[in-house]
């Protein structure tokens, strides 16, 4: 699991923000893409597919977000 200023569970569940990170409450990025080009690669399949928890919410597993850092790290 890659180290973080936040530790984050496993089986937690991220929002995008979270993902990429926000400027504005000073969150750092776990990735360094923007907001478009990740949703384009989850669009594509490239990414995991979110969960939906609402009509307007979704989250990425943490474990799928994890995954998907290793693989880009290898």
């Amino acid at each position: 699991m890659p180290k973080t200023t936040h530790q984050i569970h496993e089986v937690a569940l991220l929002r995008l923000w979270q993902i990429i990170g926000d400027k504005k409450t000073s969150t750092p990025p776990l990735l360094p893409i923007g907001r478009t080009t990740f949703l384009n690669r989850v669009k594509d399949g490239t990414y995991p597919q979110p969960v939906r928890l609402g009509a307007r919410t979704i989250a990425w597993r943490a474990s799928d977000i994890w995954a998907l850092l290793e693989k880009l790290g290898a």
